[in-house]
């Protein structure tokens, strides 16, 4: 159950870290959670439509209209015709939007790797498929399998991991504290 209580404080950590984001720059909690939806879209290579964003965030057409013209209004979405199906309407995430976000999260997110970087690829394999698997279990409807993907481990990292001996020892990890203090609370 400790790792379990482990992932739970991580992510009520990530909620606080977006909620702060989302307080300095008049969004709402959903307001961040669509730009992560959508700019991981783009990663995935779907088309980040306000139907794909609806069914990410639950939300039904209103609110995800709602949500989308916030975003809009506060120049971090705009709404463009997909070239290949003019019927289409995409939703692209402003570079400034990103500039926010990559200023924000940025130290976090370098400080995740850093971490990462200490582990042998054994270890990252057992995080990633951990990871993956509790993924696929929370996105599961309560009473029900979890999904293939989470047994697969379907989501992989773009770079392959060397190979690893069995016998080798995992090296220390290091954990910087986060900044706290003026302008980082």
């Amino acid at each position: 159950m400790r790792l379990v209580h482990l992932l739970r404080a991580v992510s009520v950590e990530f909620g606080l870290r977006q909620a702060e984001f989302a307080a300095r720059h008049g969004m709402h909690h959903t307001d961040v959670r669509a730009l992560v939806c959508l700019l991981d879209a783009v990663r995935a290579g779907e088309p980040a439509t306000a139907g794909l964003l609806g069914a990410r965030l639950g939300l039904n057409s209103a609110g995800t209209t709602a949500v989308i013209d916030r975003l809009e209004r506060l120049g971090h979405v705009t709404r463009i015709r997909d070239d290949r199906d003019r019927r289409r309407v995409l939703l692209r995430v402003t570079p400034e939007a990103i500039h926010l976000g990559q200023d924000f999260f940025g130290p976090v997110i370098g400080g995740l790797l850093d971490v990462l970087d200490s582990f042998g690829p054994a270890e990252r394999d057992a995080v990633r498929r951990f990871l993956s698997a509790a993924h696929a279990v929370l996105g599961t409807e309560p009473g029900t399998e979890p999904g293939a993907q989470a047994e697969s481990g379907a989501e992989t990292d773009t770079e392959p991991e060397p190979e690893v001996e069995a016998d080798t020892e995992p090296e220390p990890v290091t954990v910087r504290a986060p900044v706290r203090g003026p302008g980082h609370p």
